[in-house]
């Protein structure tokens, strides 16, 4: 075998990017265990042979976990929750390698150094003829017993073991002993020190020239660590598919909350067909790429008794049912509200208000536009939120903004009107601050981008193809918070 897989390492956990030559190097030695393993039984009688095969099982085993674990690695368990003792089992595994080296005396390899988990590992051999019982130095370890208590026999053997486990013992041997079967298995002992260790044994039978059961072979192995380990990973799973299964519940339940509350229109929606100035208005959603939740943004557009247009667009913090549902409450009281009559400014001091005192605190900035086909005059306050953005002729810019400061921040904030005059081929784009938002408070980058659309969007045939060349240039960007847009167009 390579002399490089049994050099001394330390107990150091393999780096992310060496996991795939780890997997590799544990495959190979693994193949070259079973060629040694495959040898060593030409000669059933022979001891050495006998122990060679026994090592060569542990090995097989201590590689296989040690593939175990390199898969979790590699498959992205947690690092809180990766087995302690990936290390360790390496070291175990060169341990035992090197213990069945070519060359190497089986039986009389070196003792395992100080701290090494290949202390773990025991073995012994009961004599059925003369009594006997032969345990390895490092069995009483893993038992805690002391030496001078002496081995312990078959029949002593189950009082240290947990009463479930007792018919698992039980059985191993008695298949061993009286029909040759080999033993591989696990239980469960509490030792003289009140501590739980797990216990794999694996062993065979002894024949003599008459073929009965002369003695029985064991080597036994504290897999206690590991098994710990394999829970935690487990658990962890387990509590990783139940976020996640909360998380889709979750995500299913904002989207189901958000559609039914969202205009259920997806083309233009025309309002005012026989006004002076009717409008043509498209909108639509992006949600934010950093975070499978729905937000708290949204887009509306309203007939208001006596012929008026309601156009309103905001945004709540937060993500997912909590925001959903705060958004839908908010969204039904402005309706409400702008059907009563309520003028923008008062309106946003009304939801001010109605978000102060939610049961669920949050934020939120908003728009609210009032707009009179007869006048042809768009009457808007906004708190917190970005101004429009008119185009005219091909070129645009921000509405002076009113004062208004964000919804829920304050009790009792002031909320000022504008009024602007919108002439017939006049376009509109309101959109909530998750759109243009830059890296700082100051940062204009994403308004001057949408601002130098506007030969774009004076080509545009209607809202919905102005809305389309407003999502090319933003809908790609891997944005931190959702965000909506709407676009209006004076048709008259």
């Amino acid at each position: 075998m390579p002399s490089h897989l049994f050099a001394d390492r330390p107990a150091q956990p393999p780096e992310p990017g060496a996991v795939d030559a780890l997997i590799s190097q544990t495959r190979r030695l693994r193949g070259e265990v079973d060629a040694v393993r495959r040898d060593a039984v030409a000669d059933e009688d022979d001891p050495q042979q006998r122990w060679q095969r026994a090592l060569c099982d542990l090995a097989v085993h201590q590689l296989d976990d040690l593939g175990a674990h390199l898969g979790q690695l590699r498959a992205g368990v947690p690092a809180s929750t990766a087995p302690e003792d990936g290390a360790g089992d390496i070291e175990v595994a060169v341990d035992t390698a090197r213990a069945i080296a070519p060359g190497t005396a089986y039986g009389a390899a070196a003792p395992p150094r100080t701290g090494s988990l290949l202390s773990r590992v025991g073995s012994a051999e009961w004599n059925l003829l003369t009594d006997e019982v032969s345990w390895s130095e490092e069995l009483f370890q893993i038992f805690g017993r002391p030496r001078e208590s002496g081995a312990m026999s078959l029949d002593e053997m189950p009082t240290m073991v947990f009463a479930e486990d007792q018919p698992v013992l039980q059985g191993m041997v008695t298949d061993c002993l009286i029909d040759g079967k080999p033993i591989d298995g696990e239980f469960r002992i509490v030792r003289t020190d009140g501590r739980v260790r797990t216990v794999h044994m694996t062993g065979e039978p002894v024949l003599d020239a008459d073929g009965c059961t002369a003695s029985m072979w064991a080597v036994l192995r504290d897999v206690s660590e590991l098994r710990r380990s394999e829970r935690a990973v487990r658990e962890s799973r387990d509590s990783l598919e139940r976020s996640r299964h909360m998380e889709r519940t979750e995500r299913r339940v904002a989207v189901e909350l958000q559609e039914a509350v969202l205009p259920p229109w997806r083309g233009s929606l025309r309002f005012a067909h026989d006004g002076p100035a009717p409008l043509d208005v498209a909108a639509h959603y992006l949600p934010a790429a950093s975070t499978g939740l729905i937000g708290g943004d949204w887009y509306d557009a309203l007939a208001l008794p006596g012929g008026d247009a309601l156009l309103t667009v905001g945004d709540l913090t937060g993500h997912g049912v909590a925001a959903t549902s705060s958004m839908a409450m908010l969204l039904g009281a402005l309706r409400g509200m702008a059907v009563a009559g309520i003028r923008p400014a008062a309106l946003m001091g009304h939801l001010n208000q109605l978000l102060e005192t939610s049961v669920q605190p949050a934020l939120g900035s908003a728009m609210c536009c009032r707009y009179d086909p007869v006048a042809q005059t768009l009457v808007w306050a906004q708190a917190g939120h970005p101004a429009p953005l008119l185009f005219r002729n091909g070129t645009g810019h921000a509405l002076r903004r009113p004062e208004g400061v964000l919804l829920g921040a304050t009790a009792g904030g002031a909320y000022g009107e504008a009024e602007t005059r919108l002439l017939p081929g006049d376009l509109l784009v309101l959109h909530t601050d998750g759109l243009t938002r830059g890296s700082g408070w100051d940062d204009d980058t994403g308004t001057r981008r949408l601002l130098a659309l506007g030969p774009r969007l004076a080509e545009a045939r209607d809202a919905q193809d102005g809305v389309r060349a407003v999502v090319e240039e933003f809908g790609e960007e891997a944005r931190e918070d959702d965000a909506c847009v709407m676009v209006v167009r004076v048709t008259g």
